[in-house]
């Protein structure tokens, strides 16, 4: 597999133009491992994003609540690394952000549960 890097690194270093050079050289840049993992990751937080369009029975508060944490560990493990990664932080975030609505949305739809099973029902 490292054959076929290299051979792709130095094509690249060919074909990429003089003016994109420093982006493709950087520590973050296509080259390594710090810019595809973050760039994959955002299907994962494009997947939470279709979540939102579920019915709020569908949504799992145990999923989320751990989507939640892991995208603020992440986001702050992000800048402290080195290089700092804002692609991963971004995306982070991100995943943080909408798995957060998505909590919110399954925790009150369990509370609303809960109340409507302890209200007695109304006599008319």
């Amino acid at each position: 597999m490292s054959v076929v890097y290299r051979a792709i690194c130095r094509t690249g270093d060919r074909l990429v133009p003089q003016k994109y050079q420093a982006f493709w050289n950087h520590p973050t840049g296509p080259k390594y491992i710090h810019f595809w993992a973050p760039t994959v990751k955002w299907c994962l937080s494009l997947a939470g994003l279709g979540n939102t369009l579920l019915p709020e029975e569908r949504l799992s508060v145990n999923q989320s609540l751990s989507l939640v944490v892991t995208g603020c560990i992440w986001a702050r493990y992000s800048l402290v690394i080195i290089p700092v990664n804002y692609n991963l932080m971004t995306v982070n975030l991100f995943m943080a952000m909408i798995n957060g609505i998505n909590l919110f949305r399954a925790v009150r739809y369990q509370y609303r549960i809960k109340e409507a099973e302890t209200t007695p029902p109304k006599k008319e």
